[in-house]
């Protein structure tokens, strides 16, 4: 991503969009206050998170007795309520369905790959289904302190164990099959990238036409595998992010209020809720509802609008997808392939008889003219 001298100003940034996860699977229902188990609690907390300024909904379901639920008819279930309680709301269904341990001294782990495919055939179909790329670990608790867990199962060393032994499962024979029944349904898939090298994958599916679409994805802080919460990872993973991408910062417990603000601050957009965090101040619990009022607060203060439903489905481009490579490239901003015999660096409109035509937003016109119209903002 491209950052020019007013990049940071807010009247040229996106209005910010506020993902959240408020259904927690990591947790048991006697760990928090704020976990909805039943039918009926699951929606209303929906709601209340959505009045409260967040336009996107990580989804989980629950079973009455609280676990977490690996049946899609329960999905299937939510999302048809949702869709009546809020229609202007994203709905993005948790691509591991649920990783929760059967018990104590159970395995925290992902669903078999054929159970991950049938969620491109929830009916009603969500907007978005998360996916990751790249076998890898996923031992989030790894970096957990005390205070972080204190009073939550996760205190317990099992399950503490399970968590920081979790993995997903995620190779290409996964991923290419995966992303083509998304899209096939136009469910846009949302990427969860944990570090540079998968989103250097992320660049490969892109160019060899795995994914034709607009590009919308997360930046896990979560150690345990994954990226740190130390700002140069952070600042390195958005050097790399195309330009036209949505990327949202998401950390872990009481850092993911500082990676909120950072994000915020450059133009991204954010994701809390008690799945990924249970606190405000040391030792003092944040509701899902408190966290999407502070990262509110957080963009009021830097005279950052926050998004409606509504805008938050057309920064997203819900719905969208390209034809072709090239149109994909183009419309992300990323450097065209590479031609055969052509040299250096591929650029568009060099070397290549065809170039952009300047659209709305766009300050100049470079090479030939094409059929495809691309707008070029701030890039963030």
């Amino acid at each position: 991503m491209q950052f020019f001298d007013d990049s940071l100003l807010p009247e040229n940034q996106e209005k910010l969009v506020i993902q959240v996860a408020p259904y927690g699977p990591e947790f048991l229902p006697e760990d928090s206050d704020d976990i909805p188990v039943s039918m009926d609690e699951q929606v209303q907390k929906a709601v209340d998170c959505y009045n409260a300024g967040a336009t996107v909904l990580h989804i989980h379901v629950r079973e009455a007795d609280g676990r977490g639920s690996k049946r899609l008819s329960m999905f299937n279930e939510l999302l048809a309520r949702l869709r009546t309680a809020v229609p202007d709301m994203l709905l993005q269904v948790g691509g591991s369905i649920s990783f929760a341990p059967e018990g104590e001294g159970g395995a925290a782990e992902w669903l078999a790959l054929d159970a991950r495919h049938m969620l491109a055939d929830l009916d009603p179909k969500p907007d978005q289904v998360t996916i990751v790329i790249d076998t890898s670990q996923f031992g989030f608790a790894e970096t957990f302190t005390e205070s972080d867990v204190e009073g939550t199962s996760l205190a317990r060393p099992e399950y503490a164990k399970a968590y920081k032994e979790m993995y997903w499962e995620a190779g290409p024979d996964f991923y290419v099959e995966h992303l083509k029944r998304l899209q096939a349904q136009q469910i846009q898939p949302h990427f969860m990238i944990g570090h540079v090298a998968q989103l250097g994958t992320l660049e490969r599916i892109i160019r060899a036409g795995q994914y034709k679409g607009p590009l919308a994805l997360n930046y896990l802080a979560f150690a345990g595998g994954l990226s740190f919460t130390h700002p140069s990872e952070l600042m390195e993973f958005v050097a790399r992010v195309p330009d036209r991408a949505v990327l949202t910062v998401e950390g872990l417990m009481r850092n993911n209020l500082p990676m909120g603000a950072m994000a915020i601050a450059m133009g991204l957009h954010v994701r809390c809720g008690i799945e990924d965090n249970l606190w405000g101040r040391k030792g003092e619990r944040a509701t899902s509802v408190q966290q999407v009022e502070k990262m509110v607060a957080l963009a009021r203060s830097l005279y950052r609008d926050v998004a409606s439903g509504k805008e938050a489905k057309q920064i997203y481009q819900i719905g969208t997808q390209y034809r072709t490579v090239d149109e994909t490239l183009l419309k992300l901003g990323m450097a065209p392939n590479r031609s055969p015999g052509q040299k250096g660096v591929p650029v568009r409109g060099v070397g290549m008889g065809a170039g952009v035509r300047a659209g709305a937003g766009a300050g100049v016109g470079v090479g030939v003219d094409t059929s495809v119209d691309v707008g070029v903002g701030v890039g963030v």
